[in-house]
This record gives C-alpha cells, sequence and structure tokens, in this order.
C-alpha cells in the first residue's frame, strides 16, 4: 500500500495531464495550484463513518477543506447536532466536528460552474479514489450525497452496476442501506439526496434523513 503522500503525489500527477476544466480563477483566487487536490481536509481515515460527495467548490478550495461549503455546511451541522445537540455555532466547530468522519469525494478538483464532471474525467480518478477508500480509510460507513457519488461505484466496480442500479430504484434508497465489495473491502452505502438548494425536491428534507442515518449508525463523534 502507498501512503497517502504517495496517494497525493499521484492525483496531482494526473491532474498535470490536462484536459480536464478545472475552474483555474478559482485556484488563482484563492493562491493554489490548480493541480492541487482537495482530498481529506481534517477528515480522519480512522473515521468508521465517512462521507462521499461529488467535488469541491470555491469555498473547499480556499480554505482546502472538503464540505465546508454551504453543502457541507448541512452536512456538517447534522454531524455537529448528532454529537453535541443544538445549532452549529461557527467555522471552527464546523472544522472540528468534520475530523470525526472521513471524507471523500468523486473528482478532488472543482469544475468550471460547478458542472458535474463528465464520466471520462471521472474515470481518470477512479483508481486513486478507489484506493483512497480501500487501502487507507479503515471504516466500512459511507453516507453517499446525491446520484453523482452513488453512481461512481459503477465504475469502480462494473460489476455492482445490476446490484446498485436495482437498489437505487427503491423508493427506500434514502432510508436502507446497500453493503458492496468494493476490491475484497466491504462497505455499507447509505444513500442521501445531494445538499443543494437546487435539490428543490429533497433539499428540505436532507437535514431529518442525514439525522436518521446518523441515528441508524449510532454515530455521536465519539
Amino acid at each position: 500500500m502507498s501512503s497517502l503522500v504517495t496517494l497525493l503525489q499521484r492525483i496531482e500527477a494526473e491532474a498535470q495531464l490536462g484536459n480536464m476544466g478545472v475552474d483555474q480563477a478559482v485556484y488563482e483566487e484563492a493562491g493554489r495550484r490548480v493541480t492541487e487536490p482537495v482530498l481529506l481536509g481534517s477528515g480522519s481515515v480512522s473515521a468508521q463513518v465517512g462521507i462521499f460527495g461529488r467535488d469541491p467548490g470555491r469555498t473547499e478550495i480556499e480554505l482546502n477543506e472538503p464540505f465546508i461549503g454551504k453543502g457541507g455546511q448541512l452536512v456538517r451541522a447534522g454531524l455537529y447536532r448528532a454529537a453535541c445537540g443544538g445549532e452549529l455555532p461557527d467555522l471552527a466547530t464546523s472544522v472540528a466536528v468534520g475530523s470525526q468522519v472521513f471524507w471523500a469525494n468523486t473528482v478532488p478538483y472543482k469544475p468550471i460552474g460547478n458542472k458535474a464532471w463528465s464520466v471520462k474525467v471521472k474515470r481518470r480518478f477512479v483508481p486513486f479514489i478507489r484506493e483512497l477508500l480501500v487501502e487507507h480509510w479503515q471504516g466500512h460507513e459511507l453516507i453517499t450525497l446525491g446520484n453523482v457519488a452513488f453512481d461512481w461505484f459503477r465504475l469502480a466496480a462494473p460489476e455492482l452496476k445490476t446490484q446498485l442500479r436495482e437498489f437505487w430504484s427503491s423508493e427506500e434508497r434514502y432510508s436502507s442501506s446497500l453493503e458492496i465489495c468494493l476490491q475484497g473491502k466491504s462497505i455499507r452505502l447509505h444513500p442521501l439526496p445531494h445538499p443543494s438548494p437546487l435539490n428543490a425536491k429533497w433539499y428540505p428534507q436532507f437535514p431529518a434523513l442525514l439525522d436518521a442515518r446518523l441515528a441508524q449508525l449510532k454515530w455521536t463523534g465519539t
């Protein structure tokens, strides 16, 4: 198994090949290399529970911290409710509570216009993210945010396509779970909607759905 440092270097080397559509202006404004991935941030590879999303946004690039923008703050607020009760007080506390879970995205770079990455680009980073999940993350419970994050597993493990499609077609997909085997590692997927205001149908329900997921997992941040 390679080290996390080596993994980061390999991810950056792939990004240096270009032909992606990274939002270069945002990286330049933040004073960061356009090939610098937003990977773990304060997240912990030893955490049993992980959060898996699509890709970082502007705030994530600025702070080099995953899931710290508007959508990510909804997730972190849920973590704080489960761990401490009440409302998330400030950014520092948001980062602190986030250190008690594992974070990952399908592609650790911000696309132009926050549009979803093409399948071609996602495929380029599948080997690295799969290695991160299988070889470095020590947990087994993964909350996926939105259909793009869930569908990533079809790219990472084509043999799971039928199993994943059948599960996703269920009306209970946001309350039930699916255990898969990813390169010999057992991972249990707990899908949730993407926490975006543009997701008009599910956005108002997201906090309650997240609370229910964390309760199912008995996650209290300890």
